[in-house]
């Protein structure tokens, strides 16, 4: 298929075609129309995606391009590229690249002096974030966490305080273990959501603060199965007289490896000027956390 952009190149275009992540209704014309006129469709589980082509009488061939072969056999989807093919790319569900394969295509594609183009459609983290009733103006997207508990709060920690909504995906045998975590670094108190099975049969849109999202969890087996959003709320810095700033804060943690609690929190105050009652109960909760 051909658009007025494209007229006057010898290649083909590479498209990158968004799928439905559950109900298959979500599926643009665009995008059928896409897949039946490409010569071939990259697609990160055949077997997965040929039920999809069938579902709507696609009759495209498919050819994997997944996590493990997508840096060896990229250079074949190119070469069709460069032979004047068009290629559609497609994941198992929602747009690819989100967490899932597709940039080293598509940075090969590029380089080749390759046209791509985008077809969106269903993804995750935006129809999440759409229903979520957190602040949606900025947000930052962390993908999956660490599988391994060390890992996963290190990770957590690096964004502790960040001011942007958070939106993480989660495996489900592994959502109960992230939550209680997020809960540990980030405070029992703030607000989060977990988006589960969304546009599915059983789709699950959960908003509590930390603690009773993961007591929640943690008491319905049901709730730790399919596919897991997680978002949380930024960090909101304390106002007027409970302000603790980041560095009257790191300066605490430097004290504290070196002397008792209450005579850590006296000298940070003498250096930063933060009320010393502030930094003990600073100190206080830190030494909880250890």
């Amino acid at each position: 298929m051909t658009t007025p952009a494209a007229v006057n190149s010898p290649y083909g275009s590479l498209y990158v075609v968004a799928t439905p992540i559950g109900n298959l209704d979500d599926i643009s014309t665009r995008a059928l129309n896409v897949l039946r006129s490409v010569a071939l469709i990259a697609a990160e589980d055949t077997r997965h995606s040929a039920r999809l082509m069938q579902h709507f009488g696609i009759g495209t061939p498919l050819a994997a391009c997944h996590e493990h072969n997508e840096r060896d056999q990229g250079s074949r989807f190119i070469e069709r590229l460069l032979a004047g093919d068009d290629v559609a790319l497609i994941s198992d569900a929602g747009t690819p690249l989100i967490s899932d394969p597709g940039y080293h295509l598509v940075r090969q594609a590029r380089a080749a002096g390759v046209r791509v183009v985008p077809v969106p459609g269903a993804s995750a983290l935006i129809a999440a974030l759409s229903a979520a009733g957190l602040p949606s103006d900025r947000f930052i997207f962390e993908g999956f966490l660490p599988a391994k508990a060390v890992g996963r709060r290190a990770r957590l920690e690096q964004v502790k305080e960040e001011p942007r909504t958070l939106i993480f995906y989660e495996a489900p045998h592994r959502i109960l273990e992230c939550l209680q975590d997020m809960q540990a670094v980030f405070g029992a108190e703030r607000p989060a959501l977990l988006a589960r099975e969304i546009t599915k049969t059983f789709e699950t849109l959960k908003g509590l603060p930390l603690a009773e999202l993961a007591a929640w969890v943690g008491a319905d087996s049901n709730q730790q199965r399919g596919e897991c959003v997680v978002l949380v709320a930024g960090w909101q810095a304390p106002e007027g007289d409970e302000a603790i700033s980041a560095e009257a804060l790191r300066v605490l943690d430097l004290l504290l490896a070196e002397l008792p609690l209450k005579r850590a929190a006296a000298l940070a105050a003498e250096i930063t000027g933060v009320r010393k009652n502030l930094l003990y109960q600073a100190a206080l909760e830190r030494q909880k956390e250890v």
